[in-house]
């Protein structure tokens, strides 16, 4: 398994290869912002890549708990927020009542655009919403992300895993109108990308914690598998549509959810804290903790 991530440390930025563990001692290697974007546009494999980020600059030994460690989303672009988070909705098997046919013609999903990458967070960071939500829902997702050449042509870079928070009870009341707005809550991403074609089959448990306490859990899937489209259809048709070339653009493409809380009845409150579990690959968790709300012209 290929990963490899960015962070800040003591006010410069740094790459890393492989998940660091908790505790232990990982070697971080100072880069330019861009750096990864550029060997990964260039069209080297993962062990070019690795190469690349060993080639001079300075090396640092960094225990992963380090207070002045912070983990940055993939490849974001934090000079210019030349980035976005964007996704398609309604593509899990779950909510649709067959399965797909064999060479069934594809429809393209509805799809929404959520903000810039600055609106990412890391694990263990809060998320803030908009004041008074009708009713939130967590959405654990495979992350596809791309990144642009200086042409303004997308490159799959790899993928991640990601908690697309949102207000379904506001894209409920007017599905046709009011969904744009309940997009509009801050999401969690993992700071680490899988050089690799994007996973079949993820499998993992969302816990929400109230006061301490397990105030709800329920398991989810969330890879290629699962989708009722498949995931190459809904890139190429997206990328078709933007006719709008954009240079070095970091494209962060949340690939749809499983049913979750809102399914079970379940409300996510301000303070719960959302831990996700993923099976495959090991060690990858996107807590975020805890909701925290913001305020808003009330309707």
């Amino acid at each position: 398994m290929s990963v490899i991530f960015e962070c800040e440390y003591k006010g410069r930025r740094y790459a890393g290869l492989g998940l660091p563990a908790d505790g232990a001692f990982h070697e971080l290697y100072a880069v330019r912002e861009g750096q990864l974007r550029d060997a990964l546009v260039a069209g080297s494999g993962p062990a070019d890549v690795a190469k690349a980020l060993r080639a001079g600059g300075e090396v640092l030994s960094v225990a992963v708990g380090d207070r002045e460690l912070r983990f940055l989303p993939p490849l974001l672009p934090t000079s210019t927020n030349n980035s976005l988070i964007n996704g398609f909705m309604g593509t899990h098997r779950s909510k649709f009542d067959r399965a797909p046919e064999p060479d069934e013609a594809f429809a393209a999903p509805n799809y929404y655009i959520k903000g810039f990458g600055s609106w990412l967070r890391m694990p263990d960071e809060p998320l803030v919403t908009p004041a008074d939500p009708l009713w939130l829902l967590e959405e654990p997702e495979v992350v596809l992300v791309y990144v642009n050449d200086d042409e303004g042509i997308p490159h799959y870079a790899g993928y991640t895993f990601g908690n697309d928070l949102n207000d379904i009870g506001l894209h409920l009341e007017k599905p046709w109108a009011w969904t744009p707005y309940a997009k509009l809550c801050e999401t969690s991403i993992a700071p680490w990308l899988f050089l690799e074609d994007p996973p079949a089959a993820v499998s993992g448990r969302v816990v929400i914690e109230r006061g301490g306490a397990t105030a709800w859990e329920g398991a989810f899937s969330c890879g290629a598998d699962s989708i009722f489209q498949q995931f190459g259809d809904m890139t190429q048709y997206l990328f078709i549509c933007m006719r709008s070339a954009v240079r070095a653009l970091v494209n962060y493409l949340f690939m749809g959810a499983d049913k979750a809380t809102y399914h079970d009845g379940f409300r996510i409150e301000d303070g719960d804290r959302m831990v996700i579990d993923r099976d495959q690959p090991p060690g990858c968790r996107c807590p975020t903790s805890p909701i925290a709300p913001a305020p808003r012209p009330r309707r």
